[in-house]
């Protein structure tokens, strides 16, 4: 019986301390960590995403945009594990050929530390990023409102979004420094307007003609799809200095919320001129002291030319 250990180069191969042997143990290790690695991910990823399409807020989103944002977070998510592993296996591939490994490890972990304290807000910002995506905070064409800036988003990836205002000025914003996010076209928006008519106005009248005209609204053709709620009083909502002021609410697709409140503040106006409904305006009376001596006026062109002469 022919032992192994006598075949000629079974103790490089097979042996207790076969260098090969262990190498290409390492080498299998590493590439099965690394298809598990990259299912967990990709498995972990796509529950979060579809569980936020399903039940969260991102239902509104396309199948086709879901497949990309989950693209996207798959590719970051499985290219930082894949790099972690990789780094591990090759500290083990050298420890294997008799190197001295701990300079190794002690300058990856140093290097490791100031990468972390120079690349902070860098990583913060992926993370929320991440987030922003996996709960749909918003997307392209969304006006809102984050780290005190207003605007649409005109772009956006895992480190910065892009808003232009309405002024056309272009800010771009790390996604690290979003702390609250208003999305302002969200669904739906709510018509919340104020109108103010004199004292001595026919209240229960106003109401009558307010109402009617948020009804009339609501059933053309222009607004009828985008109008959810027809716009009415809702109640009496101050006794100001210088009138009652009346609280106007009605609900809308949330693109045509600035639209439809212009187009009913214009309406209001017409329909209180035509009833003549009086919309209270401050005025100013200015009175002489007594004993006071009125106020010189300005001299005239013929004062200033019989000076001259």
């Amino acid at each position: 019986m022919i032992k192994l250990a006598s075949l000629p180069g079974y103790d490089l191969v097979f042996g207790p301390h076969a260098v090969v042997g262990d190498l290409l143990l390492l080498v299998v290790a590493t590439l099965l960590a690394l298809w598990l690695s990259g299912r967990l991910v990709r498995g972990a990823i796509a529950a979060l995403v579809n569980r936020e399409a399903t039940e969260g807020t991102a239902q509104e989103l396309s199948a086709i945009e879901v497949r990309k944002r989950s693209e996207t977070l798959q590719g970051l998510a499985d290219g930082l594990v894949r790099a972690l592993i990789l780094v591990v296996a090759f500290v083990m591939a050298l420890d294997k050929f008799g190197l001295n490994i701990g300079p190794a490890i002690a300058g990856l972990g140093i290097a490791g530390v100031a990468l972390g304290l120079g690349a902070q807000s860098l990583v913060r910002d992926y993370l929320a990023g991440m987030f922003v995506l996996i709960e749909n905070h918003y997307s392209k064409g969304d006006v809102v409102k984050i780290a005190d800036v207003s605007g649409t988003v005109e772009d956006f990836t895992l480190r910065r979004t892009t808003l232009r205002d309405l002024d056309g000025t272009v800010h771009i914003v790390p996604n690290g420094l979003i702390g609250v996010t208003s999305n302002m076209t969200r669904v739906w928006a709510r018509i919340n307007l104020d109108v103010t008519v004199a004292y001595g106005s026919d209240i229960d009248r106003v109401i009558e003609v307010v109402n009617a005209l948020g009804r009339t609204m609501a059933e053309e053709p222009a607004w009828k799809r985008r109008i959810l709620e027809a716009p009415q009083v809702a109640r009496v909502e101050a006794l100001g200095e210088y009138g009652v002021t009346l609280k106007i609410l009605g609900s809308v697709r949330a693109a045509d919320r600035w639209s439809a409140a212009g187009e009913l503040r214009k309406r209001v106006l017409a329909a209180f001129r035509a009833h003549n409904i009086e919309i209270p305006r401050a005025q100013r009376v200015f009175t002489a002291a007594p004993g006071s001596e009125p106020a010189a006026t300005a001299p005239t062109d013929e004062d200033l030319a019989a000076g001259a002469d």
